[in-house]
């Protein structure tokens, strides 16, 4: 229930941005996306067949107009994705996949996230 006079948030635009881990990209009005570590990667591998998809989270640190926060990311999310301001912020996808023979280099992962600016 809302309080009187409040409006409920609404989607504006959603944008994807594509960042690699320990680098910074700017998606729209200048928010700035910096994907800071790799927390957790328990996705099921391409070739295996899983009961369960697994997660992925990440850290990422939002910056924009001086103002810094940094988020945890989920690909398997238990509520609403966290919020920047009026910004929204989801964990998409992660590259590489996993693969049950092949070990990823750290350096090698790519978050994809969408952001939705609402009002």
């Amino acid at each position: 229930m809302l309080a009187a006079g409040a409006m409920p948030a609404v989607a504006k635009r959603a944008d994807d941005v594509e960042v690699q881990i320990n680098k910074q990209v700017t998606a729209a009005d200048g928010l700035k996306i910096a994907f800071v570590e790799l927390v957790e990667d328990s996705r099921c591998p391409t070739d295996v067949d899983c009961i369960w998809a697994g997660n992925a989270k990440i850290k990422v640190r939002v910056t924009k107009n001086g103002r810094s926060k940094l988020l945890l990311l989920e690909m398997v999310t238990k509520g609403m994705a966290p919020n920047f301001g009026n910004y929204r912020l989801k964990l998409k996808d992660l590259t590489p996949k996993l693969r049950s023979n092949v070990r990823i280099n750290r350096n090698a992962y790519v978050a994809r996230i969408g952001v939705t600016k609402i009002k």
